[in-house]
C-alpha cells in the first residue's frame, strides 16, 4: 500500500520545476500513506511520485514506483498477487526483471501486451502507467474498487491522486463545487464513481482504465462483473480451496497482520479460515466496542476469538470521540463519507497501527453471496404488492406507528423502510431503502435528486441490485471508509472476499444459493458450518453499527445543530430552516432521520475544510504578489 500521484502536461506554462513542485506538495498532503519511504521522477511534461507503507520485502528500498528500461514508468498503490507467475511468463518472452518487488511486472507485461495488460493481473491496485513512446497516460483502477484513484482535468494538465485533499491542494484555483456530484452525495452519503463532490475532478471506475493520449481521453473497461448463472448449487467443497487460497495469497506478506473481528458470520469466518490457513502464525484480532449494549458485539467476538486462539484486543467507541475524528479524516482525505461507522473503524485502525501493518476484513461477503436485508425486502415486495389495498392500508397504518427505537436495526426500522416506495419498480426501490435522505426530503431541503436509469430485467432483480451494491456502494463507500480510515494511521485493509477468484465463484450462484424464505446468505452459511460453531452462523445479521439516533439526541445534539444552521450548508443551497426541522423530527422521536442529519453534518464539515483550503490559497497568491511587488 501508499499513495501515489502526478501531473501531466501539454502547457508550455507549466515548466518541469512547476510540475515537480505541484506533485511535490501532493505528495505531502499523502504522507500518512507511506511512512517507509517515497521516490519520484521528472520527465519533460511529467512528474510522478509515490510514497509506501511496506508489507512486502520490508528490508528493501522499494518505493512502488519503477522506470522500465523502454521508458516506460509504473506508479502502483497496492498488491500484484500473481507476480510471481507473471515474472515466469515474462522471462520466456525475453524480459529481464532484475527488481524483486512486485510491481516490477507491470512494465514489461504493458510492453508485451499492450493495454490488454491488466486483464492478465490478479490482486487490488490502484496504477498509473506513462508510455512515453506514444505519450500516453494509462489510470486504473482494481476490478473491486478496493484500492481509489482521482484524476482532474484542467485546461491541458491531468493530475492525479490516491486521495480528494491531495488534488485539492494542487489544483485550488480552479476548484468549484459540482452540484450533480452534491446531489449523489446527500442521496446516497457518497458519491459514487465517476463523479466526485467537485466539478473537474473524477474517480476512476473499479475495473477501469482511463487512457490519456495525444488523442485524447477515453474510458476503457478491461473487467466486467461475470453475469452467467449455473443452474445447480455447487458442493461446498469446490469453494474452500477458492477461499482458502484467497486467505493464503492476501496474508503472504513479511509483516505481522491481525483481523477486524465482529461478532457477525464474515469476519468470524475469514478469521477461522486465517487461523486454519496459518496455525503458526501469532494472530490478533480487533473489535470495536460500544457502551450502548443493543451495538455492541464485543462479548460474541471475544468468546469467538478465545476459541480460535487469537489475542482480542478492544476498542471502545463514545460519542466524545466524534468531533474530533471526523475533522482528522476529512481533513486528511479530502471528501465527505456519510457511513458513521467510518469514526469505530478509524479509531480501531489507530490502535491497530500499533502491532500490525495489515488487517484482513469481511468486507464484500453480503454483496457477493446476498447478505443484506434489502435482499429479502425485495424477494418478498412483490409478495406484499399483491395484497389486496385495504389489507396493504392497514399494515402500513399499523407499521407506520410503531415507536422509533434507538437500539440496532430494530424490526420497526426495517418494517418502516419495507413498506415505502412499493410503487417504484425493484432497483428504484432498492435505492429508496439504502438512501441516506430520501428525495422528499432532498427536495424539501432545495437539492434536486439524481436522476437514474433503473430499468431491468424483473425476474433477475436479485441479481440486479447485488450488482448495484458491488458497482457502488460496496468500492466507494465500504472500501473507501477502509482505505481512508486505515490508512490514516498507515494500516491496509484486505478483504479476502474480494480475491478475483472468489468474486467470480460468487457471481455463478443460483438465486436460491443466495437469498430463500427468510434466509440470506444460504450457500455461504452452510460452508461457515465446517469452521464455526452454529450460533455463530445463525445469529442475526446486524452490521458496524453506530448508536447514533441516540447520540444525536444527547451528547451531540448541540454539536450537529450547529453544522445545520451552518452558512457553508446555504451556501451550496441547501435550506437550513428545512435541515433544523428534520433535526426536531429526530428530537421530538417522530421519526429516525440520524442518517439524514449525519450526511448534512458530515457535508457541513467537509465544506468547512474545503473553505479552509480556498482561504489558503488567496492568503499564498497575496503573499506572492506583495513580494513581487
Amino acid at each position: 500500500m501508499c499513495g501515489i500521484c502526478g501531473i501531466l502536461s501539454r502547457d508550455a506554462g507549466h515548466p518541469p520545476p512547476h510540475l515537480e513542485h505541484k506533485a511535490s506538495t501532493m505528495l505531502q498532503a499523502l504522507a500518512h500513506r507511506g511512512p517507509h519511504g517515497d521516490a519520484f521522477i521528472s520527465r519533460p511534461n511529467l512528474a510522478m511520485a509515490t510514497n509506501r507503507l511496506a508489507i512486502r520485502g520490508v528490508d528493501q528500498h522499494q518505493p512502488p514506483l519503477l522506470e522500465y528500461e523502454a521508458g516506460v514508468i509504473v506508479a502502483c498503490n497496492g498488491e500484484i498477487d500473481n507476480h510471481q507467475e507473471l515474472r515466469r511468463s515474462l522471462a520466456d518472452a525475453g524480459h529481464d526483471i532484475p527488481q524483486t518487488t512486485d510491481v516490477a511486472v507491470l512494465a514489461p507485461l504493458y510492453l508485451e501486451k499492450g493495454l490488454s495488460f491488466l486483464e492478465h493481473v490478479q490482486g487490488v491496485f490502484a496504477l498509473a502507467l506513462w508510455d512515453g513512446r506514444h505519450q500516453r497516460l494509462v489510470l486504473a483502477r482494481d476490478r473491486a474498487g478496493e484500492r481509489h484513484l482521482y484524476y482532474a482535468v484542467i485546461g491541458q494538465t491531468v493530475y492525479f491522486a490516491s486521495e480528494l485533499a491531495a488534488l485539492v491542494k494542487a489544483c485550488k484555483p480552479d476548484i468549484e463545487i459540482d452540484t450533480e456530484g452534491l446531489a449523489h452525495y446527500l442521496r446516497s452519503g457518497y458519491c459514487p464513481a465517476p463523479n466526485s463532490p467537485l466539478k473537474h475532478i473524477h474517480k476512476v471506475s473499479p475495473g477501469e482504465m482511463i487512457v490519456i493520449d495525444p488523442a485524447g481521453i477515453r474510458r476503457v473497461r478491461y473487467w466486467d462483473f461475470p453475469t452467467e448463472k449455473a443452474t445447480t448449487v455447487p458442493p461446498l467443497r469446490s469453494f474452500d480451496p477458492i477461499f482458502r487460497e484467497a486467505v493464503r495469497r492476501q496474508s503472504d506478506i513479511d509483516v505481522d497482520y491481525g483481523v477486524l473481528l465482529s461478532g457477525g458470520i464474515d469476519s468470524a469466518l475469514m478469521t477461522a479460515v486465517a487461523r486454519s490457513v496459518r496455525p503458526e502464525k501469532p494472530l490478533s484480532a480487533y473489535c470495536i466496542r460500544f457502551a450502548e449494549e443493543s451495538f455492541d458485539e464485543g462479548q460474541h467476538a471475544a468468546q469467538l476469538a478465545g476459541q480460535l486462539g487469537c489475542n482480542f484486543i478492544e476498542v471502545n467507541v463514545s460519542a466524545q470521540d466524534v468531533p474530533r475524528t471526523l475533522r482528522e479524516l476529512i481533513r486528511a482525505n479530502g471528501e465527505p463519507l456519510a457511513d458513521p461507522a467510518w469514526i469505530p473503524l478509524s479509531l480501531v485502525t489507530k490502535r491497530a497501527s500499533q502491532d500490525v501493518r495489515l488487517l484482513l476484513a469481511g468486507e464484500g461477503a453480503d454483496e457477493l453471496f446476498g447478505g443484506y436485508p434489502t435482499y429479502l425486502g425485495a424477494r418478498w415486495a412483490s409478495h406484499y404488492a399483491n395484497l389486496a389495498p385495504p389489507v396493504k392500508a392497514l399494515a402500513q397504518r399499523a407499521i407506520e406507528a410503531l415507536p422509533t427505537s434507538d437500539k440496532k436495526v430494530t424490526l420497526s426500522f426495517l418494517l418502516k423502510r419495507f413498506i415505502r416506495g412499493q410503487e417504484l419498480d425493484g432497483l428504484a426501490r432498492h435505492m429508496l431503502w439504502t438512501a441516506s435522505i430520501p428525495p422528499l426530503w432532498q427536495h424539501k431541503l432545495g437539492i434536486k435528486p439524481p436522476i437514474d436509469d433503473t430499468r431491468h430485467d424483473a425476474t433477475r432483480l436479485i441479481d440486479t441490485i447485488q450488482r448495484y451494491d458491488f458497482d457502488h456502494s460496496l468500492p466507494d463507500a465500504l472500501m473507501a471508509k477502509a482505505d481512508r480510515g486505515a490508512m490514516l494511521h498507515g494500516v491496509e485493509i484486505r478483504a479476502p472476499f474480494l480475491d478475483q477468484s472468489v468474486i467470480e465463484f460468487a457471481a455463478t450462484l443460483p438465486v436460491e444459493a443466495r437469498v430463500r424464505g427468510l434466509t440470506t446468505k444460504v450457500f455461504l452459511k452452510r460452508y461457515a458450518l465446517d469452521y464455526l460453531p452454529k450460533d455463530v452462523v445463525t445469529r442475526r445479521k446486524r452490521g458496524l453499527s453506530v448508536p447514533l439516533a441516540a447520540w444525536l439526541r444527547g451528547p451531540l445534539r448541540e454539536w450537529a445543530q450547529a453544522h445545520l444552521a451552518s452558512g457553508e450548508l446555504a451556501a451550496v443551497g441547501i435550506d437550513t430552516r428545512v435541515a433544523q426541522a428534520l433535526f426536531a423530527e429526530h428530537q421530538a422521536r417522530i421519526s429516525d432521520h440520524a442518517r439524514a442529519i449525519w450526511t448534512l453534518v458530515v457535508l457541513s464539515e467537509w465544506l468547512q475544510w474545503l473553505n479552509s483550503e480556498r482561504v489558503a490559497v488567496a492568503v499564498k497568491e497575496e503573499q506572492v504578489l506583495v513580494r513581487q511587488s
